[in-house]
């Protein structure tokens, strides 16, 4: 065992000695070796993160700038000598700090834990097997399997590769993706040109390579400089900033208007200056929404928590935003509307069709010909497409917990094709030598797997039909080699259309033997082929897929399927999930070549299926529904799809089948990969925008009702109604725990009946009409409660005052809870921590009344049945207003 050295020179040492100093093989390693080793070397992580230190956290709920107003009020208050109002200034902004410190630390965990959610993984051979695991659990001697759009989990001396390019960006500033090759290469050279090694954090641009791990954690490349590369911050949501800033404005407002009173006061000579100090406090007190920020936090966070729940990982919080105003959503189809458990079902070959029994990945089932059962080894010719699906592949399948594919499941499926078969893949590929791959891409859309025997090349290949077909010269039929004619190879683009019509996802196999002594380049593994067959895979529709779909046209939501798969196939599937419609269009890859940007634009909104397309296309989709003015959500997987998923507004990347490179690009992660998902996410995108626009109606007319009140009585010359302590209280007990629940309110039934909201929307000016009416009203009715309740004492004057406003607010919040919806059509009883919060919120104001040591802090006085009965006539005033009135105002 070596310890691990970042200055040792892997790359300079031949492949038999790594593996020797290693102490591995290229089979990797087993179980107790791991385990040892992690003991040893630690897990593959780089230094954590900071954690959230809870005294940071807790002093920054002071840094608000209208906090900071109420530690000013607090600090004239101490000065004119009010010295208990003072100290219960002071209590109360620490009851409300450690309201919002216990808020957000619960809600910056919510956080880490999904950033945690999205941890990468890596596929491994251990115990003789191909295993995907974390890859904070590699360790140094484990061998890596690496295909495209994959990140490299630790630094990696390479002994195998095939075509390999690698996006070291992030450690060389490359912006080119660089070659890499299985030699060794001189020991004093930089990094960039290391061609047998690659490094943490870095991506597979394309290709495949089998590497074994020299360094993990801090020890790697990446590690030797982890000092200086930090997390990128997590930025504000364009919500959060204008709450921010629009607390900010608050702030400036309320010093303008204290000051204008103030010296209006001053000039009429009607205070004295400890009056008007007084008023002054209480109007600065007024006006400020303590708990604006916090709940907005607190909203956000959990609303992207209950997301995750649900499958759905927001990356990026500013894309809660724009889900709620997403207009088109372009998906993939395989694997995002289907069930992505792929079964060969049909196979053409030797001018027959061959069905196969059996569903998933499980390796049982039969083959029939004409429902009569045969035996596949019986038969050449298919036999040899079996052979080919078998050789030209690099995924397995795996017993556990069923059975499951490591790798691709189109190719999962081929594995478990010839696993019916009894074809041991195993022992075949022992008996042969590695000659060389060309991967699949997206734009080949053909691989080739070469294997060298006693006299031969032999080149295995799979892919598109139309690819097979146009480099196949000829046909293995009735177990002899003849030239592939044009009209038989029409014929059998036909049969191939047929299949996909069914609808079953196609591909076409061939083979080609190269004599060993004859020189040949790597295209030639993939040129005069020799057709064997198709093989047509079924790939169900989600169950859920159609409803998915109907649900978001309900929600003013276009569905667009972007596919690969050839376009029969594709409209097929479309028709049963209800995507493709009576006039609707379907356009195909080549199509789009021919069409610009602005030409697309003109038929885009007609356009339900595209099909054939590479991910090039998809920016080219997204650009076309972004002009003509749609919010677009593009999904994702493969690694050349990340300037579309960057491109759209949403980047919707897959948890199961994405790669690393297309999950760094996304704004969301769709765990499970379910089209459903997506409109689930859309769902809790709107509720907790909603949520959020609840709070503020509710905050922002109660702070602005109490300025209101006391303006009038400071320019009227009358007493004032209320005391800053009262002020504050009303602040404190209505913004913390009714309004708080109101951040996690349930979503309203229509909410997925809506149309998108605009993303332009300004929230506060949406909110005008309602925020208007209500200050008016409420100002109203509190002026005339205080103008009758003047008949008693100020003491009972102000205590009237202070609870009719704590009354009509707490009921207020009712009325806050739905923009279309009356009180008893929301349903006011659905949100039990709302009810809790309103009750607890009236018990402490009648502690506030009744309690001597209370009233002497506040001055308040007990209240008669009278009293009460007249502060119920104002309070219910607050359910006069329905939402409805402001439903369609807009200024």
């Amino acid at each position: 065992m070596h310890k691990q050295s970042k200055e040792k020179a892997w790359h300079s040492i031949n492949q038999e000695k790594v593996f020797e100093l290693l102490n591995t093989s290229e089979k990797g390693l087993n179980s107790i070796e791991v385990q040892e080793r992690l003991e040893r070397f630690g897990t593959n992580e780089l230094q954590k993160e900071k954690k959230i230190k809870p005294v940071e956290l807790f002093l920054h709920q002071f840094k608000s700038f209208l906090i900071i107003i109420l530690i000013i009020a607090a600090i004239f208050s101490l000065a004119i000598g009010e010295l208990v109002e003072a100290i219960v200034i002071f209590l109360i902004l620490m009851g409300n700090a450690s309201l919002g410190f216990f808020q957000e630390f619960k809600a910056e965990k919510a956080i880490e834990a999904l950033r945690k959610m999205t941890s990468p993984k890596a596929i491994v051979f251990r115990d003789g097997e191909k295993k995907q695991i974390l890859t904070k659990e590699v360790v140094p001697g484990d061998v890596v399997y690496l295909s495209e759009g994959k990140q490299v989990p630790a630094d990696l001396y390479l002994f195998e590769t095939s075509e390999l390019k690698i996006d070291e960006s992030m450690l060389t500033g490359e912006s080119l993706p660089v070659s890499k090759e299985a030699r060794v290469t001189k020991k004093d050279i930089p990094t960039s040109e290391i061609k047998n090694m690659v490094f943490s954090g870095t991506y597979v641009a394309n290709g495949e390579a089998r590497g074994v791990v020299v360094r993990t954690g801090m020890e790697t490349e990446i590690g030797r400089i982890a000092g200086l590369v930090e997390e990128t911050k997590r930025e504000d949501t364009p919500l959060k900033k204008k709450i921010d800033s629009l607390g900010k404005n608050l702030g400036l407002i309320i010093l303008f208007i204290v000051i204008i009173v103030f010296l209006l006061n001053l000039y009429l000579h009607t205070r004295t200056p400890m009056e008007l100090f007084v008023l002054a406090i209480a109007m600065a007190v007024s006006a400020v929404p303590e708990g604006l920020p916090i709940v907005v936090t607190l909203a956000l966070a959990f609303g992207v928590q209950a997301m995750a729940k649900k499958n759905a990982i927001l990356r990026k919080l500013m894309a809660v935003e724009t889900l709620g105003s997403t207009t088109v959503i372009c998906t993939d189809k395989t694997g995002t509307l289907t069930k992505n458990e792929m079964t060969v079902e049909k196979i053409f070959t030797n001018n027959q069709f061959v069905k196969v029994s059996g569903t998933g990945y499980e390796p049982v089932g039969d083959f029939f010909i004409n429902d009569k059962k045969i035996n596949p080894s019986k038969k050449k010719s298919l036999k040899k497409l079996i052979e080919i699906s078998a050789l030209c592949n690099s995924s397995e399948i795996i017993q556990e917990k069923g059975w499951n594919v490591v790798g691709s499941p189109t190719e999962g499926a081929l594995i478990t094709l010839s696993r019916k078969a009894n074809f041991d893949y195993k022992k075949f590929r022992e008996r042969l030598t590695p000659e060389d791959k060309i991967p699949f891409s997206s734009q080949r859309k053909i691989m080739a797997v070469a294997y060298t025997n006693k006299n031969n090349i032999v080149s295995y290949v799979k892919g598109a039909p139309e690819r097979i077909l146009q480099n196949s010269t000829h046909i293995f039929e009735k177990n002899k080699i003849k030239k592939l004619t044009d009209s038989e190879r029409k014929k059998l683009q036909k049969i191939s259309d047929d299949m996909a019509g069914e609808p079953l996802r196609v591909l076409g196999f061939a083979y080609r033997k190269i004599p060993k002594e004859k020189k040949h380049g790597k295209k030639d593994l993939e040129r005069k082929l020799i057709f064997v067959g198709f093989a047509g895979m079924i790939d169900p529709p989600r169950e859920n897929a159609k409803e998915a779909i109907e649900s978001a046209k309900k929600a003013g939501i276009k569905t667009v399927m972007v596919t690969g798969d050839h376009k029969i196939t594709a409209v097929a599937i479309a028709k049963q999930i209800g995507i493709m419609e009576e006039g609707k269009m379907v356009v195909t890859g080549a199509e789009l070549d021919a069409m610009t940007v602005k030409e697309l634009e003109g038929i885009v909104e007609n356009v339900a299926v595209f099909s054939r397309v590479s991910p090039e296309h998809k920016v080219k989709i997204t650009q076309a529904f972004d002009e003509i003015g749609h919010v677009v959500a593009m999904t994702g997987d493969g690694v050349n799809d990340a300037p579309a998923l960057k491109r759209a507004h949403i980047g919707v990347s897959m948890g199961l089948k994405g790669t690393d490179v297309a999950k760094q690009a996304s704004d969301m992660v769709i765990e499970d990969d379910n089209y459903s998902t997506i409109i689930s996410a859309v769902e809790g995108g709107r509720r907790i925008y909603d949520n959020i626009k609840k709070f503020v109606r509710l905050q922002l007319s109660s702070n602005f009702s109490e300025i209101g009140v006391i303006s009038f009585a400071a320019v009227a010359g009358l007493p004032l109604p209320l005391l800053p302590l009262q002020i504050l209280w009303i602040n404190f007990v209505t913004s913390t725990l009714p309004a708080t629940a109101l951040a996690i309110d349930p979503a309203e039934e229509d909410i997925m009946k809506r149309k998108p909201r605009d993303k332009d929307e300004n929230i506060i000016r949406s909110l005008l009409p309602f925020f208007l009416t209500i200050v008016s009203l409420m100002c109203f009715v509190v002026i005339i409660s205080f103008l009758w309740s003047l008949q008693f004492e100020i003491e009972k004057t102000r205590t009237i005052v202070f609870t009719t406003i704590v009354v009509f607010i707490l009921l207020l919040v009712f009325n806050c809870r739905s923009e279309t919806k009356s009180l008893l059509e929301s349903k006011p009883f659905s949100n039990k921590y709302l009810l809790l919060g309103v009750m607890s919120s009236f018990l402490l104001q009648i502690v506030v009344i009744y309690t001597p040591f209370f009233q002497n802090i506040f001055q308040t006085v007990p209240l008669n049945l009278f009293d009460w009965g007249m502060i119920a006539i104002f309070g219910v005033t607050a359910l006069l207003i329905s939402p409805r009135l402001f439903n369609k105002l807009k200024i």
